[in-house]
């Protein structure tokens, strides 16, 4: 049943564009000429707009919460009352009206209106017939589509973002982050909720600020505006709309610092869910592939209305039937468009998508499959990718290399008091439970402020107070990010002496001799500080004492290396992107068997303009000490040099570079803001599971380029052969009806196509959508199925003697069968390159649509329902024939691929 995902992924694959284009091109506005300027008072919720206002105290009194959050059956209560946080979607429609709307395509159209004038000129079996068609192709899309909303739904949920908020009585133990504090759905949250909130987290409703600390947030996506903005909790007078300090809105993101915040308004009564109503009317702008699949299908649309009207001309003119002509030439505009391309193209991108679910690959866009396919370069992040997902504390040395279990002191004062984004190090740190019970936190040590990490400055302290005694600013960070802010060293006699530039020297050949080991190096520093103030800020970091280093091992997974020389052999260049040191990067990558060229490294990049960065990007595969600006820029001079780009990351410094790159790829433990961002989700962080990824991809990619191959080649066919027949035929070279049921067989017979099996040099290189090609492979095959048509017509003309309207049904049925195995046969003969049936076969479910349609083509004028389509039995010396016919014509069309294999490359 999860094959079938088919309109549902269509609908969501359009409102995940319009979210997407909210992210990546700034401004809602631009969406809806009618949205009116998301900075006026107006255009904000009412609740927002009083809160604003509000004190603290009055915003908990006004929403019925305090500080301590809601207990669980308020929370329960409240979501009864008000519903999940989420976003509208479009609500499932009654029956009737899906029916209507599976119905209502330019297709059914054209084959409605031909059922009519055939009704009209009193051909009942031709109305029979095409209503027959209408039916099945209506029919198989309402239960493709009922089918495919319950798969999708079992798809989603294998993606869930959670909320962090504050319970009364909630025990760390209990699931929190911390005592106090419990993950939640986000689709949970209610008015009243008080969330905890760090850098990486998407704000996921309507709130008011309580408490902020050094808070920025990215509004780009409501705004546009590139840079964050800064937050806090004072209370401003109503007016400012979105640039209220207070507030936070849905689908922004926290960039770095802390805050609490309760809930004002969720769901689709939140800022974002109002203009996400509006914008969701508006057609979001169409991806590469859909383009490219929209250019063939107007390619043969175009063709068919300057051909249609040349068949009717010349048979009205020659046969003197001017409605058998209409009819007729109506039939081979059904027979020119592609019908089935919507349904095959879907099916083969929902099979797709459910297959790479199974292999711990979940795509959040159906198009991203195609992309997945066409990616040749793939940029990821080192720690978690390459190295295994975990860090190992090795060791605590002071700044001369000397074990130091006050280094690993501070480091633990400083990892557990921090409120922000906890990653891999502090983990590795915080995994020393015993130093909590040694240190006696609850006892001796009292948090007073801290200052948030953020990408610019690469470090982030605490202040604690021991004993109510003298603050201690505890600093934690980046080896040269730190050094920048000591002045002194702590010596071996716990003195401290001034940081000159010969110990300056000495430790920083230290950590490069750290660093060559493949050891990472945090730095730790502190300072004394009166305790006069209880809020410290990032000037407070200065004139620190360096008190030693805390070092780590990361080391590489066994399976990075296989996966990168599956990629290698898929044609993917990979290029590690890391903020660490170049030589810890060397290191990993060496034992991965990456190329040891030099690093490029960050500040190199500062001073490079895009050309030069275009340039270099060429010739490095590891780029090292990097911000997320450089990891932008980096993904974008690589799609400037023409390359399809893949990026891999899970953190708030990937972002810019998943939203840059052609196809983001995150995982399921990522923070939010990078699976908002990405295009596919892993469940599980490995190389090797994206590498079964783009094979899938590229399989996929491959099966609609054969459906869109053979259709527009057919197609092309066809139509030449109706020309040149009408011109010198006495009568109808096929009937309507007998032109229909041969459309609807063949139609039949390419369902197996998104089954079907393919070569395996196919999935080594990157498949690239190109309109020009498909334009030239129908041009260069559509005339030999034309040229085997026409030694078919000369056949039953001259040797078989259908040349006059008496046996005009044998001639019309002769054709048919020519005709339908000749369609049917050329899925096998260029579905591959190889040589068909011996080098290559296709999959079970294809060769048995085939053969049957085969059969049942060949049945259908010798069996007893021939007069009923007006054919008549074919003699025996016709069968001789049509094997010659079939056979000439498997040999040309296979002299014709090698001759087009020797020019163009077959994708």
């Amino acid at each position: 049943m999860m094959l079938w995902l088919t309109q549902w992924f269509i609908g969501a694959q359009r409102r995940s564009q319009t979210l997407r284009h909210f992210r990546r091109h700034g401004s809602l506005k631009t969406l809806s000429s009618r949205s009116p300027d998301p900075r006026t008072k107006g255009d904000l919720p009412a609740d927002l707009a009083l809160v604003a206002a509000m004190d603290v105290s009055d915003v908990l009194l006004h929403l019925g919460s305090d500080r301590r959050g809601l207990d669980v059956s308020q929370a329960a209560s409240r979501l009864a009352r008000d519903g999940p946080n989420e976003i509208d979607h479009e609500k499932p429609m009654s029956g009737c009206l899906h029916l209507w709307r599976c119905y209502k395509n330019p297709f059914n159209l054209l084959l409605t209106s031909l059922a009519a004038l055939s009704y009209l000129g009193r051909d009942a079996r031709s109305t029979a017939v095409i209503c027959l068609m209408v039916a099945l192709s209506t029919g198989i899309r309402f239960v493709q589509e009922r089918r495919s909303s319950k798969a999708a739904d079992a798809l989603k949920e294998l993606v869930r973002n959670t909320a962090t908020v504050v319970r009364p009585g909630m025990a760390a133990s209990e699931g929190g982050a911390t005592a106090g504090q419990m993950e939640v759905p986000t689709r949970s949250l209610v008015q009243g909720d008080v969330l905890a909130l760090s850098a990486g987290d998407m704000v996921p409703a309507d709130c008011r600020i309580l408490d902020a600390k050094e808070l920025f947030v990215a509004q780009s996506a409501m705004t546009g505006e590139s840079l964050p903005i800064e937050k806090f909790s004072q209370s401003e007078l109503p007016g400012a709309g979105l640039d209220h300090g207070n507030l936070l809105f849905m689908g922004t993101s926290v960039v770095s610092g802390s805050a609490k915040a309760v809930v004002v308004t969720t769901g689709p009564r939140t800022y974002f869910g109002k203009v996400a109503a509006r914008a969701t009317a508006t057609e979001s702008s169409p991806s590469s592939f859909q383009t490219g699949v929209n250019e063939v299908s107007w390619l043969l649309i175009r063709f068919a209305m300057v051909m249609v009207p040349i068949v009717l001309l010349i048979n009205g003119l020659t046969k003197g039937n001017w409605l058998e002509a209409v009819l007729f030439a109506l039939s081979v505009a059904v027979g020119m468009t592609p019908e089935m391309l919507p349904m095959i193209v879907t099916t083969t991108l929902a099979k797709g998508a459910v297959f790479l679910s199974r292999k711990k690959v979940i795509v959040k866009r159906l198009d991203a499959i195609q992309t997945l396919g066409a990616m040749d370069v793939l940029c990821t992040d080192k720690t978690g990718t390459l190295t295994q997902d975990r860090i190992v504390l090795e060791r605590c040395i002071d700044p001369r290399g000397q074990p130091s279990a006050d280094v690993l002191n501070l480091a633990f004062l400083n990892s557990h008091y921090q409120t922000g984004l906890k990653n891999l190090i502090d983990r590795a740190i915080l995994s020393h439970i015993e130093l909590q019970a040694e240190l006696q936190l609850e006892q001796e040590y009292q948090k007073v402020d801290e200052i948030p990490f953020d990408f610019e400055r690469r470090r982030m302290s605490v202040v604690v107070a021991k004993r109510g005694g003298h603050h201690w600013l505890i600093c934690k960070g980046a080896l040269e990010e730190v050094l920048a802010v000591c002045t002194g060293v702590r010596g071996q006699s716990g003195s401290d002496v001034p940081l000159e530039a010969d110990l300056l020297e000495e430790v920083q050949s230290l950590t490069q001799r750290l660093n060559q080991e493949g050891l990472r190096v945090v730095a730790v520093a502190m300072k004394a500080l009166p305790p006069l103030k209880s809020t410290y800020t990032a000037q407070d970091e200065s004139s620190l004492v360096l008190m030693g280093f805390i070092t780590f091992l990361d080391p590489p997974k066994e399976s990075a290396a296989p996966a990168l020389l599956a990629l290698a052999a898929h044609g993917i260049d990979v290029k590690v992107l890391t903020g660490d040191s170049p030589l810890v990067a060397k290191q990993v990558c060496a034992q991965v068997g990456l190329s040891l060229r030099p690093s490029l490294l960050g500040t190199a990049i500062d001073g490079m303009s895009n050309a030069d960065l275009a340039a270099a990007v060429k010739q490095h595969q590891v780029f090292a000490k990097l911000s997320p600006l450089h990891k932008e820029r980096i993904v974008r001079a690589l799609c400037a040099n023409g390359h399809v780009v893949g990026y891999l990351g899970d953190g708030i410094n990937d972002a810019p570079a998943l939203h840059a790159a052609d196809i983001g790829i995150s995982v399921d433990s990522a923070v939010d803001i990078a699976k908002e961002a990405a295009d596919i989700i892993l469940l599980e962080k490995s190389l090797m599971v994206l590498v079964e990824g783009v094979s899938e991809g590229r399989k996929t990619f491959s099966n609609m380029l054969k459906y869109i191959r053979l259709t527009a080649s057919s197609n092309f066919g066809n139509v030449l052969s109706v020309l040149a027949a009408s011109a010198f035929l006495p009568f109808l070279p096929m009937l309507p009806l007998q032109l229909l049921v041969q459309n609807l067989l063949y139609d039949f017979a390419q369902t197996g196509i998104p089954f079907d099996n393919v070569d395996e040099e196919m999935m080594r290189v990157p498949l690239r959508w190109d309109p020009r090609d498909i334009g030239r492979f129908m041009c260069f095959f559509g005339p030999i199925s034309s040229l085997f048509d026409i030694i078919a017509f000369a056949t039953l003309w001259w040797f078989l003697g259908a040349n006059n309207l008496e046996r005009a049904h044998l001639f019309q049925s002769g054709w048919f069968v020519v005709g339908l195995l000749t369609q049917t046969l050329v899925v096998h003969m260029i579905r591959t390159p190889r040589l068909p049936f011996i080098e290559s076969r296709a999959a079970p479910f294809l060769m048995v649509t085939t053969l049957s349609i085969m059969v049942l083509g060949v049945w259908i004028p010798m069996g007893p329902w021939a007069a009923y389509f007006q054919m008549e039995a074919l003699p025996p010396a016709y069968f001789p024939c049509l094997l010659l016919i079939l056979s000439g014509y498997c040999v040309v069309t296979t002299l014709a691929k090698r001759l087009y294999l020797s020019r163009f490359r077959w994708q």
